[in-house]
This record gives structure tokens, C-alpha cells and sequence, in this order.
């Protein structure tokens, strides 16, 4: 072995994600040994073999298509059809005149490789004993048949290194810790079949929002992620510097200002399915990145939007269940299907709290209250962030059926329409699935008058050290100054989306989330 070929002190990295491995030690003998692998692949090297990373092999069938087609065959069955598949190696078992291997592709199917001394040659047979180690692409062609216990198989006769790995695969029998799985999601993705699912229902889930959009005249827009000024939600915002303009900007919190301005534009029915960024803390529901879907339609209220949300919803998790009745990760079914249940925030606190709270009840009411129940007063201290504090201490925990809480007190939403009937309340509802917030809708504001006149009552908050208030956006009202018709707008993060159909953590659903 030349000296390129003598492996570093094993990274820290190497030991972590290897997990279900012995020790550290271990990893560096094997990281030695396929690196000496490598490098007589590499010097071997020809036209038709490749080395260790050849450019391509000549591939001509999908282990699906070989699954679903021969899949049934009898045991001991030979079809006299050659096939050439490649997969990774996730098993091997060498004996002295036969080597078995089992090559899984990317979806997790999987093909038991046959190689032989009367098919492929005894020096073909060598090279595989020699080169071959779990975790190594390969490339193996011959005929399809059953071996004697009935595994559909591939009885080799020639075979190539398609992608030597250097580092070796953790125990497919074991299951992977979380650390492993959200710093090395490619090793869980290998290793476990939930990782694969979650991903291609999240594709489900995207493809049927559009799809039900689409049913109903929506247009699919992309907006601005680096901003000038943040906007569209109470977040505190990522801050960065443009090189090229010279100024500071921000990565977005929400989408919201500039679909409004398409809106005013004349795109009527609007949507975007695009990252948001909010500068605050992580748990099993919050991620400081996060996809988040946004809709405006026009001449609809926050009953319209809500009747859409829940269509939304329900087809996706027809997309990825086959049915409204989903099975969570850890085998609880739960029933999306329905109408759901709208409660007023103000009547359900008051039902919970034993005690009449309305929008006129003044704020050291509202704190008597708290401090006899145990919450604690928000930052900033508002009579609508009391509110739904107190809401969320004495109703959130009992929602079991999802749920619309209706009409929000004004202070806390200053993008809202105030209601048409109620003094002091917005027409803004969120929905509540799995005892989390899954989506918010708006009767959204119009009036250029009154949003400035919100926009002034958020900077006071700013002024007074409230991070998460918004700033007077005068380029926005510029735009709705020129007219925005009666419209209704939805927000619903994808990530909860998913946890809602697959009872999964936000960790789970999110395939690189971002981890210290």
C-alpha cells in the first residue's frame, strides 16, 4: 500500500455516525483495509473495469422491475433471462465455490446476488472475495433465477465495482439511534425503511397540495427569501450583509407582504411552497429552518380558507395513507376525515378557566388569572399575548379532533381584518391537529389606513424591546395603497403537516435538519 493510501486518524465524525460499531479502533482498521482495496482497484485500473469509482456501468434493469416481475417464481426456478442491475451491498455470506450477496437500491428493494465458480470463473470469484465489503456499490449481471429457498436471484457472471465505500455500514440489525439519524441521514436512509418512507411521503404530500391547488385555479409563485425588511409574522428574523448592495437584509420569517403584493397585482388565488427562517429555539415542534406553504384567495374570508385548509389536509394524507384514517409511526390511527370542529378562543377559555374572559377584560384581570394558575406572563406583556397564553395553559392540552380555534384578540395580529361583528377580535383562526398548531388563516387586512395604524402599534413594541414586533413596511402599504380586493390567506408548515399524517417528531420529517 503507497503512502496515498494510509488512512488519517479517524475524525471524530467517523466514530459517530458509525453507530452499532465496536470502537474507534475498529473503524480505523477497516478504513485501512477497504483504503488498501481502493488503491488496487485504483492501480488495476482499465478501460473496462473502471478502478473503484468508474464513470458508469452498464446497467439495464431496476431491482423493482426484476421484484415485480419475477417475484413469484417457484424455488430452484431458472428463466433463461439475463438481467444487469447494480445495488449496494447489505449482506455477504463467501463459502468456498458460491458467494451470496444482497444488493439493495436506493427505494430499498432488494436482489440476492449469486456468484459461483462455474458461472463467473475462479479468478472473477477471487477478485469478489478479495475486493467486495458490506457497504461497496456493485454492478453484477447474469440470469435471473430462484435459488433453492426460493430468493429471487442474480446468478453472476460478470461483475464490477461500481462505487467502493471506504467507511463501513452500521449493524442493519440493529436500530439506529436519534443522534445517528439526524446528523447522518444517508446512513439512515441505507439502514431504515421508516427514513425511506417518510421521504417519499413527504413528495406525496407537496404533489397532492399542488394538485388540489391546482383544482381550484391556484398559481404557484416564488418570492424573495433574502429581505429588507422583515415581515409577515411575530419571529425574531436571521440577520445577514449583501456584499454586492452594501446593506443589511434578512432571511425571510414569512412570505406573507410580498403573495399580498402578487395579489394586488391581480393574481386573485396565489400560493408558494418555499423555506422560512425564524431566529429562535428548537424543540420537537420548532425548527429555526422550516418549509412552509402560504395561500391568498381572493374574495374568500377566513371560512372559506378554513373549508380549503381542511381539503388540503384530507388529500394529503389520502396521498400518502390511501384514507383520512391515518397510522402513526407508533401504531395509533388517527381520524382526519370529517368536518372539523371550530371553537371560539374566547368562549373556550372562559368554559376551561372558569372565569369570563372577553376582549375587554383588562390585563391585570387577565394576570390575576395567570399567576393563580400557574403561567407565567409573557415578555412584553399584551392583553391578546395573555390571552392565548392562558389559552393554550387551560384548552390546547384537550384537543384530541382537529380543531379551528376562531377569532383572536387584535393586539397579536396585526395583519387581520378586524371581525365584521366583534369589537376588539380578529378573524384569524388556527388549527390545532395532534395538540400542536398545524395552520393559521386570515380574513386578511386591506385597509392601507388601518395596517399603517398596526404597523405604528408593532414598532412601539419593537422600541420597547419586543423582538418579535413587526416594522412599519412602507414599500407594502405603497402596494395596498393601489388596492387589494377582499381576500383570505392560509399558512401551514409542511414539516407539521407530515407529523400530523405520520405522528413523527419535526426531526424525523425534516430530511437534513439543522443540529449543533
Amino acid at each position: 500500500m503507497t503512502d496515498s493510501s494510509v488512512p488519517p486518524a479517524v475524525a471524530a465524525s467517523d466514530a459517530l455516525v458509525l453507530d452499532g460499531l465496536a470502537d474507534q479502533e475498529d473503524v480505523f482498521e477497516q478504513k485501512a483495509v477497504r483504503l488498501a482495496k481502493r488503491e488496487r482497484l485504483q492501480t488495476e485500473r482499465t478501460d473496462a473495469s473502471g478502478g473503484a469509482y468508474p464513470v458508469s456501468v452498464p446497467v439495464t434493469d431496476t431491482i423493482a422491475a426484476l421484484r415485480e416481475k419475477y417475484g413469484d417464481l417457484e424455488a430452484d426456478t431458472a428463466t433463461g433471462v439475463r438481467a444487469a442491475v447494480a445495488g449496494r451491498v447489505v449482506f455477504s455470506r463467501n463459502t468456498g465455490k458460491l458467494c451470496f450477496a444482497t444488493l439493495q437500491a436506493g427505494d430499498g428493494e432488494r436482489i440476492q446476488a449469486m456468484v459461483s465458480l462455474a458461472g463467473a470463473g475462479e479468478e472473477s470469484l477471487q477478485r469478489w472475495k478479495e475486493l467486495v465489503d458490506l457497504g461497496d456499490h456493485v454492478f453484477v449481471a447474469g440470469e435471473v433465477i430462484s435459488s433453492r429457498r426460493g430468493e429471487l436471484s442474480v446468478m453472476v457472471d460478470e461483475w464490477q465495482i461500481a462505487a467502493k465505500a471506504i467507511l463501513p455500514l452500521p449493524n442493519m440489525y440493529s436500530e439506529l439511534n436519534e443522534e445517528t439519524r439526524v446528523r447522518a441521514r444517508y446512513l439512515d436512509l441505507i439502514v431504515r425503511e421508516q427514513a425511506r418512507q417518510t421521504v417519499r411521503a413527504r413528495a406525496a404530500v407537496n404533489a397532492s397540495l399542488r394538485a388540489t391547488f391546482a383544482e381550484h385555479g391556484f398559481l404557484e409563485v416564488e418570492t424573495p427569501m433574502l429581505q429588507v425588511q422583515h415581515g409577515g409574522a411575530a419571529a425574531r428574523p436571521f440577520v445577514t450583509h449583501s456584499n454586492a448592495f452594501d446593506t443589511e437584509l434578512f432571511l425571510r420569517i414569512a412570505p406573507e407582504l410580498f403573495l399580498k403584493r402578487a395579489v394586488v397585482g391581480g393574481l386573485d388565488r396565489v400560493f408558494e411552497i418555499n423555506r422560512n427562517f425564524r431566529n429562535e429555539g428548537a424543540d420537537s415542534t420548532h425548527s429555526p429552518e422550516f418549509a412552509m406553504l402560504e395561500a391568498y384567495q381572493s374574495y374568500s374570508d377566513y371560512n372559506g380558507i378554513a373549508h380549503l385548509t381542511q381539503e388540503l389536509v384530507q388529500n394529503a394524507a389520502r396521498a400518502v395513507s390511501g384514507s383520512t384514517l391515518v397510522t402513526w409511526a407508533d401504531g395509533t390511527e388517527y381520524d382526519l376525515g370529517g368536518e372539523w370542529d371550530r371553537i371560539s378562543m374566547y368562549e373556550s377559555l372562559s368554559a376551561a378557566s372558569g372565569q369570563t374572559v372577553t376582549p375587554e377584560t383588562v390585563v391585570d384581570e387577565l394576570l390575576a388569572l395567570a399567576d393563580a394558575s400557574g403561567v407565567d406572563a409573557p415578555a412584553h406583556v399584551t392583553h391578546g399575548k395573555l390571552v392565548e397564553e392562558l389559552w393554550e395553559h387551560f384548552v390546547k392540552g384537550d384537543l384530541e379532533r382537529p380543531t379551528f380555534v376562531m377569532d383572536f384578540p387584535v393586539d397579536t395580529s396585526p395583519l387581520v381584518r378586524a371581525h365584521r361583528s366583534r369589537e376588539g377580535m380578529v378573524e384569524k383562526w388556527d388549527l390545532y391537529i395532534r395538540g400542536f398548531e398545524l395552520a393559521t388563516g386570515y380574513s386578511e387586512l386591506v385597509d392601507p389606513v388601518i395596517q399603517r395604524e398596526r404597523f405604528v402599534e408593532q414598532a412601539v413594541l419593537a422600541a420597547r424591546g419586543d423582538v418579535e414586533a413587526m416594522r412599519v413596511d412602507d414599500d407594502f402599504l405603497r402596494a395596498l395603497e393601489h388596492g387589494m380586493p377582499p381576500s383570505a390567506g392560509l399558512g401551514m408548515g409542511i414539516d407539521r403537516l407530515l407529523m400530523a399524517i405520520t405522528g413523527l417528531g419535526i426531526r424525523e420529517t425534516i430530511l437534513f435538519p439543522l443540529v449543533k
